[in-house]
């Protein structure tokens, strides 16, 4: 092992300082999509504009971005573009773009909804690493150990993980991350012919946005960071705030569950019990896993992942309460499991996006944090007591980059950005993957004239909850230039 770890990490780096200017980018050629899970909606195109792989050597090897673009529907009122990511990292643009763009239509009507693959995801030079099979084995490893062998059975798994990607993409790898997504969200603007940027982003696409704010800006427009991200706290914190979210989140389901009475939801009198039948219908995954209606197992790992996909949103919450109780009544782990595919990136045929590899890839980009299995040893009794669900599992996920072969660069977390335009943070008090405190923290990080809006709802982001007062602030930012007042509070 120690020969292969040391053949990784020589890798080559990304050059040091920062990057002449940015070459020139023709404008889009937009054409009939093609490749998409679904057809999209009448009117919509596809187009590939190429970047500089390095920023260091612009005039040396380019790579594709894929984009797609939604048109306005009233073009005599046509606002511009506005261009989305909708977060991971590692979650594609164009598909989810193409696939949702109904839920934007009041924004759709002045704006050129704009969606992109960031480098390294989907159809933009994808990160590969391991075979749909192998992702098979590894998202379904125990990532609770109890014991020596299961430890070593989970670093191991990880370890071959990140050999395939060494393996498969290493040439990319010192090019993918925050601060190069950026530069390309910076070619599109030019690309497309905008004096602005325009931007929507969620999750991991508020980092980026607010990197970009940083690195361009002059470029800043009308910006939109929603579930926002504390980009200055480290893998440790982060991972122990997302596990006291979900957790807090799982309560808030079992509250909603046992208020639709014992009939529909028998997994308690009370919301702590609901808690306790589930921590116990996991518990029991890790001996016994689940038959399902694919042949495939239901483990402990996958349970886990079922059920904190579910917790993005409140319109999985009925999923989530039909799977436990197969899984407790029925012993069918067939819809949790289908909960965890979707969170994993697997599709029905078995296949898997590349949403794991680009994920690990762009996160292990940008940050110097490499953990060892001592740390997770030593750092488990607070993660249990952050979440005694998912803490445990929360603590061995910092292997992450452990061994990556690219060393990492905290540059990217640098998001102050004084100098832009009003750009407007979204913050969900009930958002599991991306705590609350996160978006003040933003806000803060930010400076300037950034302005935060809470929403005191459930689930994974503000504007996608459909909160009337969400929306029509949101609408009157982007639409017509209004800024909430400070502090504004929905819900």
């Amino acid at each position: 092992m120690s020969e292969q770890r040391r053949t990784i990490v020589d890798m080559p780096r990304a050059a040091a300082g920062p990057p002449p200017a940015l070459p020139p980018a023709p404008p889009p050629v937009w054409k009939r999509c093609t490749g998409l899970p679904s057809p999209p909606p009448a009117g919509v195109r596809c187009a590939t504009l190429r970047v500089p792989l390095d920023y260091t050597a612009p005039s040396g090897a380019k790579i594709g971005l894929a984009l797609v673009k939604v048109p306005a529907t009233e073009r005599r009122h046509r606002a511009g573009s506005l261009l989305f990511n909708f977060g991971g990292p590692g979650g594609e643009g164009v598909g989810a773009l193409a696939r949702g763009a109904g839920e934007y239509a009041a924004l759709r009507a002045r704006y050129d909804l704009i969606g992109f693959d960031p480098r390294g995801v989907g159809r933009s030079a994808p990160v590969q690493c391991a075979s749909d099979r192998r992702m098979d084995a590894l998202a379904a490893v125990d990532d609770t150990p109890d014991t020596t062998a299961e430890e070593t059975a989970y670093i191991d798994a990880r370890a071959g993980f990140v050999r395939q990607c060494a393996a498969r993409s290493g040439a990319l790898l010192p090019h993918v991350g925050t601060a190069n997504a950026a530069r390309d969200m910076e070619m599109i603007r030019i690309a497309l012919g905008e004096e602005k940027l325009n931007y929507f982003g969620v999750s991991y696409g508020s980092w980026l946005g607010a990197r970009y704010a940083h690195q361009f800006p002059g470029g800043v427009g009308r910006a939109v960071l929603d579930g926002a991200v504390d980009t200055e706290i480290g893998s440790v914190d982060l991972a122990l705030q997302q596990s006291a979210a979900f957790q807090r989140a799982l309560g808030d389901f079992a509250a909603a569950c046992v208020r639709l009475g014992r009939k529909a939801c028998p997994l308690g009198a009370d919301g702590p019990a609901v808690v306790a039948s589930t921590a116990a219908i996991l518990a029991a995954l890790d001996r016994n896993p689940l038959p399902t209606s694919s042949g495939r197992r239901l483990t402990q790992s996958l349970g886990t992942t079922g059920v904190t996909a579910a917790l993005y949103s409140r319109d999985a919450w009925p999923y989530l309460a039909q799977g436990l109780v197969d899984a407790r009544k029925r012993r069918d782990g067939s819809l949790l499991l289908m909960l965890a595919d979707v969170r994993n990136g697997r599709a029905g045929d078995g296949t898997y996006s590349n949403l794991s590899a680009a994920n690990t890839a762009i996160t292990c980009a940008d940050t110097t944090d490499r953990h060892t299995p001592a740390d997770v040893r030593r750092l488990l009794p607070r993660f249990r007591d952050a979440s005694p669900v998912f803490g445990t599992s929360m603590a061995w996920g910092l292997l992450q980059c452990t061994g990556w072969p690219v060393p990492g660069d905290d540059a990217a977390r640098e998001v102050s950005a004084p100098s832009a335009a009003p750009i407007l943070v979204l913050g969900n008090t009930g958002d599991p993957a991306t705590p609350y405190a996160w978006a003040p923290a933003l806000t803060r990080e930010l400076g300037g004239r950034a302005v935060l809006l809470t929403l005191r709802a459930d689930g994974h982001g503000a504007y996608d909850t459909g909160d009337p007062c969400v929306r029509e602030a949101v609408h009157a930012y982007l639409l017509r230039g209004r800024v909430p007042e400070p502090a504004t509070v929905c819900g």
